[in-house]
Parts: structure tokens; C-alpha cells; sequence
């Protein structure tokens, strides 16, 4: 049976509600070699973001897939202890992010070196914390795919291909996703497994019915700025009328505690989705069995395993 490895442990699908794909709860975007990188009291983020997490419990969130990876500040017995002191299971990742962020161990390590340690991450657990990661997270430049994101993403594949595990990237621009998904296919990799992230970034809309209709998951992820609701609006309009209501994933990028700032600085709430942005879409004639898929079914497909 398949299921979302979380850090309270394994969730079925009849176990889970809604779950936000795409949702900070710790990251630090400075890079490694900073002073205090990655540096935080699991206690005071606790006490900071909890209050945000219960919000989204409140309105039906069930789990949310964090995306904080190796290069910037993953700290995942921060959300463990975020995850006990409110109940509400998130999906940890292992994987590296992008050429800015990745660390030297990343560049120095093999394309089979680095599977190995993905898999052990996916198998057993990640640093000593008991906790399992649920799914793999890398990233792309915005130009194009550079030889240690390549070897990552080629190390992510292998992973995937012996554990199920779902590769998420962090890629702008619809033409270097496409570049991604043909490096996964040639490796022998399924693009249903691969979900484009932040997909809502390429402006060719073409290209996200492109990369739907080749696989992949298409996750528009920026929402919760009322000035851009018709935009998205538009996206998974076209997507919706295409066919491809099972590919789309809807997220916010939200939160977080950022180490860099004071108290971890203004969080971002995760309410924005089903307070404002689903009424939108059912007024515009998405009826309540789509959303349940786009907000329910979709992102336990997409990370389940």
C-alpha cells in the first residue's frame, strides 16, 4: 500500500486530507559557508512557526511536503520537533540544492556516492534523527543544468529508481526542465515520478501542457499575492482543459523561519490557498471532485511511495 513517509512516520491515503506540496518550515538561503548557517534553537522555532501550522491544520492541511534540502540549512530534527509539538506530519527531503547553495561534500562526492547517501536517507533515516526522507530535492540553475546539478540530478534518478522516491527540482524555467526530464528518461527514470517546482515561473504556458503531456507533475506553488489569483487562475485553466487535471500540484512557497533573521524574521502564512484562492476557482466553475484532486488526491499520488 502506498504511503507518505513523514516525520511522525508512514501516512495512508485514508489517513490524510489535504496537503500543501510545497511549503517551508526552516531554511536558511544563505550559503554554507556563512557564520551561523543553519543555526537555530529547535525551541524558539517551535514557538515562531506553530501558531502557523495550527492555522493550516484548522482549515484541512493534513500534511505539507517541506522542501529545505542539503545547501540550505536543512535541520530536520527542527521539523521533527515542530512536527511533535503539533501533530501535523511533514515530508522531509534528502537531495542537494542548487550551484550557489550546493556544499563542497556534494561536489566532491560521486554521482554513486551521492545515491548512496540518498538512498540511505530514503531507507533508513537522515542524521541521526530517526526520521525517514520522504522525498528527493534538487535543484537548476536558471540558464541551464551545470555539471554538479547534472551529476545530482543523474544521483537523484538512481535513488528514485530503488526506492520509488519522488525527485522534486526547484527549476524556473520550462526549458531546462524539459533538459531535466529527457536526462531522467534517458537514465531510465519515470517521469511521473519527477514534479517541475515552481513551474508557474516559465511565462509558455505551452510548455507546462508540454511537460504535463510527457508525465510529470507541473506544481504552480507561488500562491497567495491577490494580484497574481487570475494569473494561476489561468494556468490551471488551461491545464484543467487539457485533460491533465491529475498533473497540476497547487502550493504556496510560504513560510518560514530564516536563522539569518531575528526571531526567524515574518513567516508568510500557509492560508492563503484555501482561504482566498480555492473559493476563486470554484467560482470559476471547478467543481469540488477537481479540487479534492488538486488538493487532496494529486500531492499524495505525487509523494507517496
Amino acid at each position: 500500500m502506498a504511503s507518505l513517509i513523514t516525520t511522525l512516520g508512514p501516512r495512508t491515503a485514508a489517513e490524510l486530507g489535504a496537503i500543501l506540496p510545497h511549503e517551508h518550515v526552516f531554511v536558511d538561503l544563505r550559503t554554507w559557508q556563512q557564520p551561523g548557517f543553519g543555526e537555530a534553537d529547535p525551541a524558539e522555532v517551535v514557538e515562531v512557526m506553530a501558531p502557523y501550522l495550527r492555522d493550516a491544520q484548522r482549515q484541512g492541511v493534513t500534511a505539507i511536503v517541506e522542501p529545505g534540502t542539503i545547501g540550505v540549512g536543512r535541520r530536520v530534527d527542527i521539523l521533527l520537533a515542530v512536527s511533535q509539538a503539533t501533530g501535523l506530519p511533514l515530508v522531509a527531503p534528502t537531495g542537494a540544492y542548487r550551484e550557489q547553495w550546493i556544499p563542497p561534500f556534494v561536489r566532491e562526492r560521486s554521482t554513486e556516492a551521492l545515491r548512496d547517501l540518498f538512498v540511505a536517507e530514503l531507507t533508513d533515516e537522515i542524521e541521526g534523527t530517526g526520521v525517514r526522507a520522504g522525498w528527493i530535492k534538487i535543484g537548476a540553475s536558471d540558464d541551464g543544468i551545470t555539471v554538479t546539478e547534472e551529476k545530482v540530478l543523474r544521483a537523484a534518478v538512481a535513488a528514485s529508481l530503488a526506492t520509488g522516491a519522488t525527485i522534486g527540482s526547484h527549476t524556473v524555467s520550462g526549458a531546462v526542465a524539459r533538459d531535466q526530464l529527457d536526462i531522467i528518461e534517458r537514465a531510465g527514470g519515470r517521469p511521473d515520478r519527477f514534479v517541475w517546482i515552481h513551474a508557474h515561473v516559465e511565462p509558455d504556458r505551452a510548455l507546462h501542457l508540454e511537460l504535463a503531456r510527457r508525465g510529470c507533475w507541473v506544481e504552480l506553488d507561488g500562491i497567495g499575492d491577490p494580484a497574481q489569483d487570475q494569473d494561476f487562475i489561468a494556468m490551471i485553466r488551461d491545464l484543467l482543459d487539457a485533460g491533465f487535471a491529475e498533473s497540476v500540484l497547487l502550493s504556496q512557497d510560504r513560510g518560514w523561519f530564516d536563522p539569518a533573521q531575528p526571531r526567524g524574521g515574518t513567516p508568510l502564512p500557509y492560508t492563503a490557498l484555501f482561504d482566498r484562492f480555492i473559493p476563486l476557482l470554484a467560482e470559476q466553475d471547478v467543481d469540488d471532485a477537481t479540487i479534492s484532486t488538486l488538493t487532496r488526491h494529486n500531492p499524495f499520488r505525487a509523494f507517496a511511495r
